[in-house]
């Protein structure tokens, strides 16, 4: 399987009371029913749970503007307890499984924890009580 990045995103404010904003270029990997602006598609996090999440684009206007949906990401914030400035991480595994392409996504939501050599050092919020935050 071929891992690939879709985005990583810094958490607003809004991020977390609303929905997450998606980039559009992310959109190519997912696949919308025909006629439809809205997809749902699960994604596994970093402690092997499974995540649905509903992937909606505006209709009217000159760009899709995607987002996942309040009703789908609301849960994920709440549980995995993420405030302003996390960050969540989405990445897509390919596989040319007998020409069926199977689509699978992970999901991390992380928190900075220091800055070493210049660099922000992220951890997956499970691994926080392994640093004593």
């Amino acid at each position: 399987m071929e891992q690939v990045h879709l985005f990583t995103k810094k958490l607003k404010p809004t991020h977390i009371s609303h929905a997450l904003s998606f980039p559009t270029r992310a959109l190519e990997a997912f696949s919308f029913p025909e006629g439809s602006h809205t997809t749902r598609f699960e994604a596994v996090d970093a402690t092997d749970n499974v995540w649905g999440f509903c992937l909606s684009s505006r209709l009217t206007g000159s760009y899709p503007k995607p987002v996942l949906l309040r009703s789908s990401w609301r849960r994920f914030v709440e549980q995995k307890g993420l405030v302003p400035e996390d960050r969540v991480v989405f990445f897509m595994e390919r596989s040319d499984e007998a020409n069926g392409m199977i689509r699978r996504y992970t999901v991390r939501a992380q928190r900075k924890v220091m800055i070493l050599m210049g660099q922000d050092v992220w951890v997956d919020v499970e691994d926080l009580p392994l640093y004593g935050l």
